[in-house]
């Protein structure tokens, strides 16, 4: 919503401001449409060119995330916190091989059906499972678990960093095609001179909307959008890191709340539970 309220705040800035000045709209949406043609078809393919077929997908995909914002809210958090709970007081239980089967086929468990949230999250749920299989078939030291999932990390941030980072580049190359539209602009007003001062001012002027239409994508579409999506997918970092401290923190001996606890202290303050908030709701799941 913000992000929509920006946009329109600048256009309307922008048109305001030239509107004040006298300028006519009329003067300004002549040349839009074959200057948007330069400047979105230049930007298109070279969007296509210079990025690989899975990252344009994921750039499509992210679009909308400035709409709809963040998905990682504060129940979303309590969530991942309860179901963490649950699997740690199993294991404080049962043993670590009462667990096996759950983290092997998390999609039929009956602990990680009460999740929908966690476990429509595919990344955060492989990412907490392999990390939890190598805790219960013994076959990794706690410090070596924590090696690996922080390797996951990097490679997950890595790939979340690239939609934004691709769209910050098309937002930097607008400005560059604004002045190609300018130039062909120019070339097609030199066969214009000998014409009356009106209509060579007005050449002229379509020439120069294309270089103000680039400049006004770039720093007032293009680049805000890749800083929105940049944010919003660097927020995801927050909630596998809430699941790495919890899951490293019960590998090295802790209780289920205290591992909780520590996980819940890895969540921004604008989204996290407070800790008697968190208590009195991990006090009432109770080990199958």
């Amino acid at each position: 919503m913000f992000f929509l309220i920006g946009l329109a705040v600048v256009f309307v800035a922008v048109i305001g401001g030239y509107l004040m000045e006298g300028g006519s709209i009329p003067t300004l949406l002549h040349p839009l449409p074959a200057e948007g043609l330069i400047i979105f078809g230049a930007g298109a393919g070279a969007f296509l060119a210079a990025n690989p077929l899975n990252l344009i997908k994921r750039v499509a995909g992210d679009l909308a995330k400035p709409l709809k914002g963040s998905p990682y809210t504060k129940p979303v958090y309590m969530e991942a916190l309860m179901m963490q709970y649950e699997i740690y007081v199993n294991i404080k239980k049962g043993g670590l091989l009462a667990l096996e089967q759950d983290v092997n086929d998390p999609h039929n468990s009956s602990i990680f059906k009460k999740y929908p949230t966690f476990t429509g999250n595919h990344h955060a749920m492989d990412f907490f499972c392999d990390s939890m299989k190598l805790l219960i078939n013994g076959s990794a030291k706690m410090d070596e678990i924590d090696m690996v999932m922080d390797a996951d990390l990097d490679v997950h941030h890595a790939e979340n960093a690239a939609p934004g980072a691709a769209m910050g580049a098309l937002a930097d190359a607008f400005p560059a095609f604004g002045i190609v539209a300018c130039v062909m602009g120019v070339v097609i007003t030199m066969g214009f001179l000998d014409q009356p001062p009106n209509i060579i001012g007005a050449k002229v002027g379509a020439a120069l909307v294309g270089t103000f239409l680039g400049i006004l994508l770039a720093y007032g579409v293009f680049q805000p959008l890749a800083k929105n999506i940049d944010a919003i997918n660097g927020l995801e970092a927050y909630y596998f890191n809430c699941i790495r401290a919890g899951l490293t923190s019960f590998g090295n001996g802790a209780a289920p709340i205290t591992a909780v606890e520590f996980a819940r202290r890895n969540i921004p303050s604008t989204e996290r539970p407070g800790s008697g908030e968190l208590e009195e709701v991990v006090r009432q799941i109770k080990p199958r």
